[in-house]
């Protein structure tokens, strides 16, 4: 047993020795284009902390008009303010949107209309992990009506300007753990069975989706999208888990930083000549690999009119 201790102690000691090493191999790839967007408008959802606050510190680095797209107002001036602070760019600006309401959503897109006549980048980042069950204002099962049904209604809001600014792009954070997500028709809502590790999942594998159908309907606008995959990252997502609250407190040193996390957002947002690749699911900054659910064209169309039809609205 003594033997066993001192074995793992080694172990755990070397790990710790050689992390900064070992993170460094898993960061994962890096935005390598100087674009500066002067003049153009960005929209970020739940860019208040982590992934989203780093991508929108960097968009506003380089000029664009960045908007903070969050449901708490006061975290996200206090983001807005350290950025414009970081960044000298002014035009760094809060507004409310709580994904889980659908009168918020409407709301924001109604204000940002009537406030903005151009948007250039749509990044639908914004989500909830691993919640209790739980439903929306709208009668929704938290993880498919936020992370999917509140983005789907909010980039159908904002499509016209989209269309109109393009060349326009809209990027969609999803997650590596969509292999393991199955779009599960006949019980969407979780009410007949609920597991809230499988309920992200399933809500990652909907992004996906949603992204591969959305860039078959823009084809020829001039606005293309793309699915994100953004690492192992350390953010505020894992807090409705103890469990997973512990592992990456204990794997820190290990788990990609906020503003490494955002680097394949960043890439899809500004990298020049992706067009071609619209509906693609991107890792480490490059196109991967999605497992066989995310690539049937029957399951993404069937979704996207079953998200239609539970949000009341039609695409045109």
């Amino acid at each position: 047993m003594l033997v066993f201790l001192g074995l793992l102690t080694s172990f755990l000691s070397f790990l710790y020795v050689t992390a900064p090493s070992i993170r460094k191999f898993f960061a994962g790839g890096v935005c390598g284009t100087n674009m500066q967007l002067p003049g153009k408008v960005v929209v970020i959802t739940g860019a208040n902390t982590g992934i989203g606050k780093e991508t929108a510190r960097e968009l506003a680095r380089r000029g664009a008009r960045v908007y903070i797209a969050c449901r708490d107002v006061l975290k996200g001036e206090s983001a807005a303010s350290e950025i414009r602070a970081d960044t000298k760019n002014s035009q760094v600006l809060v507004r409310k949107l709580d994904l889980s309401d659908t009168k918020s959503i409407r709301a924001f897109a109604e204000d940002f209309r009537a406030e903005e006549k151009q948007l250039h980048i749509l990044i639908n980042n914004a989500g909830v992990m691993m919640c209790p069950y739980s439903k929306t204002a709208d009668g929704f099962e938290t993880h498919l009506g936020v992370n999917h049904l509140g983005h789907f209604l909010l980039t159908h809001l904002l499509l016209g300007q989209l269309k109109e600014s393009a060349p326009a792009r809209v990027v969609n954070l999803s997650s590596v753990v969509h292999l393991a997500g199955k779009i599960r028709f006949h019980d969407l809502q979780g009410e007949k069975s609920y597991n809230r590790g499988f309920a992200y999942c399933h809500s990652k594998l909907a992004n996906v989706l949603f992204t591969r159908e959305l860039a078959k309907r823009l084809q020829g606008t001039g606005v293309t999208t793309y699915a994100v995959h953004p690492g192992i990252v350390r953010s505020e997502l894992v807090r409705h888990s103890f469990l997973l609250c512990l592992l990456w407190r204990l794997f820190s040193p290990f788990l990609k930083t906020a503003r490494e996390g955002a680097q394949t957002s960043l890439h899809c947002a500004l990298a020049e000549g992706l067009e071609p690749l619209s509906g693609k699911y991107f890792s480490d900054c490059k196109k991967t690999w999605v497992s066989p659910r995310a690539r049937n064209n029957k399951t993404a169309e069937r979704l996207w009119n079953v998200s239609c039809e539970l949000l009341g609205i039609r695409w045109e």
